[in-house]
């Protein structure tokens, strides 16, 4: 943009939507494919270029049920259905791939025990319980913002 003499402002708008810049067109017929879109940053006033420690952190948090998990493993070694019961109404499926991408991110441990029928626990890592003090905080944002939620 800056090579064109455009600054930041003559692209973006000040609510943060997505704005289009339109590159060298000369009729109507061409505009849509040299339209690319310029998107801006959320949070222009926050230094979190991609790539950043924040991103990084809440890529491991992402999924839609790992904070619930995380939370609900706060109390202890805790078996599949048990965090089924504690998640409310997420599927089977989703609770599993939840918890391979924890596992793999090495937030929480999978012990398989040999007995019949074969029984699985999951617990937190060290690397997970060190994300206690983060759900924890989150949690008690929730509790004091539960009119957000009550709107939906």
């Amino acid at each position: 943009m800056a090579r064109m003499g455009l600054a930041p402002s003559d692209v973006y708008d000040d609510i943060g939507t997505v704005s289009f810049l339109v590159i060298g067109t000369k009729n109507a017929d061409s505009v849509e494919k040299d339209t690319a879109p310029v998107a801006k940053a959320r949070h222009s006033r926050l230094d979190c270029t991609p790539g950043c420690a924040v991103e990084a952190a809440v890529s491991l948090i992402d999924g839609k049920w790992k904070a619930v998990i995380l939370f609900h493993l706060q109390d202890g070694p805790t078996r599949f259905n048990e965090l089924r019961r504690r998640a409310g109404e997420v599927t089977p499926r989703m609770l599993t791939n939840q918890l391979r991408e924890l596992e793999a991110d090495g937030l929480i441990e999978r012990e398989v025990f040999a007995q019949v029928p074969p029984r699985v626990e999951y617990r937190l890592s060290e690397r997970g319980r060190s994300l206690s003090p983060i759900i924890a905080a989150l949690k008690a944002w929730g509790d004091a913002n539960m009119d957000l939620f009550a709107r939906r």
